[in-house]
């Protein structure tokens, strides 16, 4: 047993190194100075990072994506708690049937999303238009949001809240009070996965977006297309170092959190 335990782990840790070895190698070519991607690079340079920072070009780019996924991420969670307490709470049936159908954009390729979303946009002349891209990120994130909300509401024990209202609380004050403290944790939590999910999606912006609203992933995308600048390691290297942060927040939020439930 111990044995097979040990071939287990082996291998879990030889997928970890194949899925990790490419990130390191464009994290390893961003420090280059070369004009040209090389690995591994014969000089260590910050160069690249310098000539993205001091880019109106790209930094108006980060900024749309900043500005688009923080408005996805607020849609898709206030939609998403509502839904997910919603079916915890709720005494209806065709609950299943419900969450499937919120379920359909992780199911459904994001290219015939996204032409549809296209085709949907053009008449209504919504393309180019922040906002309209944001509500169509958070329609890709709600999904992950419904599924951590759900499981963070199942974890609340609602005896808590029948106690409030017995107590004169309304069903409002008992959601605002009660309900909302408590499932902090997955609210965060689902707040920075659509965040995520929104910062990162090539595929919808690409149709949707104009040259006003070029988020951070269409313009690497036509770079790359023009040009293999070096720049885009860098580019990668600091969205890769956004990601791991705010993975690592809501983690240490989540234990200080806990710990704070369990001695109340």
């Amino acid at each position: 047993m111990r044995n097979q335990l040990r071939i287990v782990n082996f291998i879990s840790f030889l997928l970890c190194i194949v899925l990790i070895a490419p990130i390191a190698i464009v994290v390893i070519m961003s420090f280059g100075e070369s004009s040209y991607m090389a690995f591994p690079p014969t000089t260590l340079s910050v160069k690249w990072y310098q000539a993205f920072f001091s880019s109106p070009e790209w930094m108006e780019s980060l900024v749309t994506s900043f500005v688009i996924a923080l408005l996805a991420s607020v849609i898709a969670t206030t939609l998403g708690f509502l839904g997910a307490y919603s079916l915890v709470r709720g005494t209806y049936g065709n609950k299943k049937l419900l969450v499937s159908f919120c379920l359909l954009p992780l199911i459904i390729p994001t290219i015939i999303t996204a032409v549809a979303l296209y085709f949907t946009s053009v008449p209504l002349d919504l393309v180019g238009s922040k906002l309209w891209i944001a509500i169509c990120h958070a329609m890709l994130a709600i999904p992950v949001v419904l599924l951590i909300l759900i499981s963070a509401l199942q974890n609340i024990d609602i005896s808590v809240e029948r106690a409030a209202e017995v107590f004169g609380a309304s069903k409002f004050y008992t959601f605002r009070h009660v309900v909302i403290p408590l499932a902090v944790p997955g609210i965060l939590s689902s707040l920075f996965f659509s965040f995520l999910t929104s910062f990162d999606e090539l595929i919808v912006s690409l149709f949707l977006s104009g040259l006003d609203s070029e988020t951070m992933p269409v313009r690497i995308w036509n770079s790359l297309l023009m040009n293999m600048e070096p720049v885009i390691a860098a580019i990668s290297t600091f969205l890769i170092a956004i990601t791991v942060v705010l993975l690592l927040l809501e983690v240490v939020f989540r234990k200080s959190r806990n710990k704070q439930l369990k001695r109340a």
